[in-house]
């Protein structure tokens, strides 16, 4: 006969000091645990969303991010011409010939110097990646030494906000509107006109990458291997999402890694303390054992009934964790850990995975906090349990 789930109810409600103290020390644990791992997944996903499934990104064989590579410009338009290449309504190739550098600029937290992507992009790039808004002021005129800032590194850095101005390569350009993309990467770059950009920073005759739009996705594999059959090229092509994605490098392992090691870590902690937690109530409640057991509940019972009860003060902790790692949500960080050493802005991103596994990580931590006082419990003699009462 099973102990019904209203007795474990009615017990966490009388001692409701020890439930409380601990529920909020698994709440504690959980809401660390949940936002490492948003912190994590909205690093991925910065980095995932950039670009689009419909686009490749051309770099040079062997470069380990666009900064490492070089086009020609005539091998460039070469690639263009492939009629694998989408047109838009006039008929030109949509691809865009892009130049790409670092430029330095402080931080508002702390004033350290962080490296900012400036790239330049022809006219035809805002067809190609059309996530690209303009949210405030407006666009750069082309051959102007003007450009856009992403929304996120804007507020994060100073000096880029509308109409102010930063020197590279001794030419100054004026900030005239911000843009979002989506919370890709891109809204970590500063984006100015190619034809403006290009001889200003001595990049005349090629660019960093070509970005593609392709007619059919589907033939990406074929075109890359025929650029790479070109023996006169040493060139590549990638899907734009997946080439953006590897640029993480180590760091989005090392984000899971130091998730995991906090969470064993406090994990190994909380049970301890679920474990004294249901020790505690044992004591409390020896005459109520031996009492269940001269009444005829079995072994099993007491034990499944002690496990059920640290495993509810589990889930309830697991929730009061996941609604405070919940303030974190959208909060704005940034790392210069990329392959290109560029400072990313990403947004801690608190998704229906990173819950599950947050409330998953709580039951697992009730579950062997309250075995082995529920095993004690169901182990405890009649006689010497109404006797010790």
């Amino acid at each position: 006969m099973a102990l019904p789930i209203t007795y474990n109810l009615r017990n966490l409600r009388q001692r409701w000091k020890v439930t409380l103290l601990a529920i909020g020390g698994i709440g504690l644990v959980v809401a660390v645990f949940v936002t490492l791992l948003a912190m994590e997944n909205g690093f991925r996903i910065a980095l995932r969303s950039t670009g689009s499934p419909l686009n490749g990104i051309v770099t040079q064989r062997g470069s380990t991010s666009e900064l490492t590579s070089w086009i020609a410009i005539g091998d460039a338009n070469v690639i263009m011409a492939d009629p694998r290449v989408a047109r838009d309504a006039v008929g030109k190739p949509m691809g865009s010939c892009e130049v790409v550098i670092l430029t330095n600029k402080p931080r508002k937290s702390d004033h350290e110097p962080a490296n900012i992507t400036f790239r330049g992009v022809t006219p035809m790039a805002f067809q190609v990646r059309n996530n690209v808004k303009i949210v405030a002021g407006r666009n750069f005129t082309p051959g102007l030494f003007e450009v856009i800032v992403g929304k996120k590194i804007s507020d994060r850095v100073d000096g880029l906000n509308i109409g102010d101005t930063f020197s590279v390569q001794k030419h100054d350009f004026k900030v005239v509107g911000l843009f979002t993309a989506d919370g890709s990467s891109f809204e970590s770059e500063i984006w100015g006109d190619y034809d403006a950009m290009a001889p200003a920073i001595h990049r005349n005759g090629g660019c960093e990458s070509l970005t593609l739009r392709l007619a059919n996705p589907a033939t990406l594999g074929a075109f890359d291997k025929d650029i790479r059959a070109n023996p006169r090229v040493q060139l590549q092509l990638d899907s734009e999402p997946k080439y953006y994605e590897d640029q993480a490098g180590p760091t989005a392992g090392a984000l899971l890694g130091l998730a995991a090691f906090v969470a064993v870590i406090m994990g190994i902690g909380a049970v301890f303390g679920a474990m004294n937690t249901m020790y505690a109530i044992v004591a409390q409640r020896t005459r109520e054992i031996g009492t269940l057991r001269a009444l005829g509940f079995s072994r099993f019972s007491i034990l499944l009934s002690f496990v059920m009860e640290s495993v509810l003060l589990a889930v309830i902790g697991g929730a009061l964790g996941c609604l405070l790692a919940f303030t974190m949500n959208g909060y704005t960080a940034g790392t210069g850990s990329t392959q290109s050493f560029s400072e990313l802005a990403f947004a801690f991103r608190i998704t229906p995975p990173v819950l599950i596994f947050g409330m998953v990580f709580a039951v697992v931590m009730g579950f062997i906090g309250g075995l082995l006082p529920a095993f004690r419990a169901s182990r405890m003699p009649i006689t010497r349990a109404l006797r010790e009462a």
